[in-house]
C-alpha cells in the first residue's frame, strides 16, 4: 500500500507498527514519525481509520472483560511470527529482482 510518492518512514513500517500506534505502546518519536506520514498517504490514513473504527467496534462489544494474560502473550507471539513471515517473503522477492 501506498500513495506513490516518497515518504521519510515507509508505508510497510507505518502499517507494521500501527496496532502499536493504535495502543498507545510506541515512545513519542515514533509517533511523531506516524502522525507525519498520515498526514502525507492517504491510504496509510485511510487503513489506520478502518483499524480504529474496527478497534472502538470491539471495545464496545467485548465491554470491560480482561484478556487473559496467556491469550495476549500467543496472540502477540502469532502476530511477530506473522511479521517474520511477511518480511523473510518481501527480503526474498528483493533478492530475486
Amino acid at each position: 500500500m501506498s500513495c506513490g510518492d516518497p515518504h521519510d518512514t515507509e508505508c510497510g513500517e507505518v502499517l507494521d507498527h500501527l496496532y502499536e500506534f493504535l495502543d498507545n505502546e510506541m515512545n513519542e518519536g515514533d509517533c511523531v514519525k506516524l502522525r507525519v506520514h498520515f498526514e502525507e498517504c492517504s491510504p496509510c490514513l485511510e487503513k489506520y481509520g478502518l483499524e480504529q473504527a474496527i478497534k472502538a467496534l470491539i471495545k464496545r462489544s467485548c465491554g470491560c472483560d480482561d484478556t487473559p494474560a496467556d491469550l495476549r502473550g500467543k496472540v502477540l507471539a502469532r502476530i511477530d511470527a506473522i511479521r517474520s513471515g511477511q518480511r523473510s517473503r518481501a527480503a526474498e522477492a528483493t533478492v530475486t529482482e
